[in-house]
């Protein structure tokens, strides 16, 4: 199933509500990470969920919009630079943003938007989601300590 620009810019455009608390889990193997998945309400789609990535000792962050089980068409990363389509590298805060040309989310940019270090993802999950137009009605909680053997 292909997503046409309109489709994302309505997509973008409508007002998106997550029900319920969000809960960070470890992620087995390899270094330390969380991540969390939550079901996205939308009148444009109803086929939306965000997912959470948090990399504490690298301090890396991901918050994705993912359409059709699959697509990630929206997305912030902190904490890893990125190569774009041109080969410019931009910076370790970005957004990517999905493209009906590419048929992918390469294409980035640095937000202004996002002030909050990735050392924080309760803030910089609500800024997301702003800028997203989310509305979370519920309660991020902040993510676990390192156990102690993960270190």
């Amino acid at each position: 199933m292909t997503l046409t620009d309109d489709e994302f810019a309505s997509i973008m455009a409508s007002a998106k509500v997550i029900s319920g608390d969000i809960t960070w889990k470890w992620r087995a193997g390899g270094s330390p990470a969380l991540y969390f998945r939550v079901a996205v309400e939308s009148a444009v789609s109803s086929d939306l969920f965000v997912q959470g990535h948090y990399r504490p000792v690298r301090q890396g962050l991901t918050y994705a919009l993912i359409y059709n089980h699959s697509r990630r068409i929206y997305g912030l990363d902190l904490g890893n630079e990125h190569r774009d389509p041109s080969g410019k590298i931009v910076g370790e805060t970005h957004k990517h943003l999905w493209s009906e040309h590419r048929g992918d989310d390469k294409e980035t940019y640095v937000p202004q938007d996002i002030t909050a270090p990735a050392s924080d993802p309760v803030a910089v999950w609500q800024q997301f989601c702003n800028e997203a137009r989310i509305d979370h009605i519920g309660v991020m909680n902040p993510p676990p300590s390192i156990p102690e053997e993960e270190k």
